[in-house]
């Protein structure tokens, strides 16, 4: 989404509302352990300060060993003040969105790991890139899986890596999860049922609720963690999707998706039940086997995560799983290997996204990709 020249960054992002708001478990649980020199740590910029960034990335970043919060991109002017004497940030790595390009002239910035509303998940991703700077792009990685391919081969095309926010990936009992499924350990997996969701108390004029900027409602924001559940819980794509929308909210919702239903087929006949919505709490996933079960509620939130099996209780520690993910994709930007979570993993969750949207316009079932 590029926007016009005439009218800052800043104010679009303003005046729509902006600011509301891995299969093994000892590498993540290891990421404290395996710091670097303070004077190796790899930089890393926020682009964007709204309520992620400001409550659970920044802080994270006190408590990472491979990398820090270097700097900062805010279109905001009181909120630069407020963040560099918080955050003990220097005046040169204070960007805005107008200036955003000259970041490539800082060596002090490895990373920039982009915050912003999902319109604008392409654009400045590309820039990023194009800076010379890695990348960490926060889900759902971008409007469809058109744009995401561009995001990929940008980065590609610049050499620099791209990472999505799949905080998850690094969570040991979503770890689990992915461990039991992937490898059969209680059999073949038969059924998955799963579901994310809040009610939406928060500013009508949010960001969130304006298609343009959100792309969707709760599909796009809470939905893609149940697809990625159910993608690994079994390490495999799905084939189809059938959905159906329901809204009882249309005042509110009026731009975006309230509640979604949807059904994924994958290759070998499994079928997984997923619901997203902005009208219901919800947030597990359940997965039944062949010779049991297991399960994680809460499953999706930055901590509180309860697991059990068939067997009893998953008995694994909280963790600050933004710190272990920033941690993580810093060792691979050093090591120069692969991230776990890289953008391709993003675009196969917006194929089924768009495949699910597809599938309510139609009212059939559809291909995904």
């Amino acid at each position: 989404m590029k926007l016009n020249d005439s009218f800052s960054r800043r104010n679009f992002l303003k005046s729509l509302g902006y600011g509301a708001g891995a299969l093994a478990l000892a590498p993540a649980l290891n990421a404290f352990s395996q710091g670097l020199p303070a004077d190796k740590k790899l930089g890393i910029a926020l682009v964007g300060l709204g309520g992620y960034a400001g409550g659970q990335l920044a802080p994270a970043l006190q408590q990472t060993t491979n990398c820090y919060l270097a700097g900062i991109v805010t279109g905001t002017p009181s909120k630069a003040d407020e963040w560099s004497k918080k955050y003990n940030i220097p005046e040169k790595n204070i960007y805005n969105y107008a200036n955003f390009d000259s970041i490539k002239d800082n060596p002090a910035i490895d990373i920039v790991y982009i915050v912003l509303p999902v319109a604008l998940h392409k654009e400045f991703t590309i820039r990023a890139a194009k800076a010379g700077k890695h990348v960490i792009c926060e889900k759902p990685m971008a409007l469809n899986a058109a744009d995401c391919t561009e995001m990929i081969e940008a980065c590609k095309k610049a050499n620099r890596m791209l990472s999505i926010g799949y905080r998850l990936h690094f969570e040991p009992h979503n770890q689990e999860v992915m461990r039991l499924g992937q490898q059969k350990v209680l059999g073949k997996v038969t059924a998955i049922d799963t579901a994310n969701g809040f009610v939406y108390g928060g500013d009508p004029n949010a960001w969130r609720l304006k298609k343009v900027l959100s792309g969707g409602g709760a599909l796009m924001d809470m939905g893609v963690y149940s697809i990625q559940g159910s993608r690994y819980s079994v390490g495999k794509e799905p084939l189809y999707v059938t959905a159906t929308e329901e809204k009882t909210k249309p005042d509110l919702f009026k731009d975006v998706d309230e509640t979604i239903f949807w059904e994924l087929e994958f290759p070998d006949g499994l079928k997984a039940k997923g619901r997203s919505s902005y009208n219901n709490n919800w947030g597990y996933l359940k997965v039944t086997a062949e010779k049991g079960n297991f399960e994680l509620q809460p499953a999706f939130g930055y901590g509180g995560i309860h697991g059990s099996t068939s067997a009893g209780p998953m008995n694994f520690p909280q963790v600050n799983q933004q710190a272990l993910q920033m941690d993580d994709f810093a060792r691979c930007v050093i090591n120069k290997k692969p991230t776990i979570v890289p953008g391709e993993e993003g675009r196969k969750d917006m194929l089924v996204i768009d495949a699910i949207y597809r599938s309510i316009a139609s009212g059939k079932r559809e291909k995904i990709g």
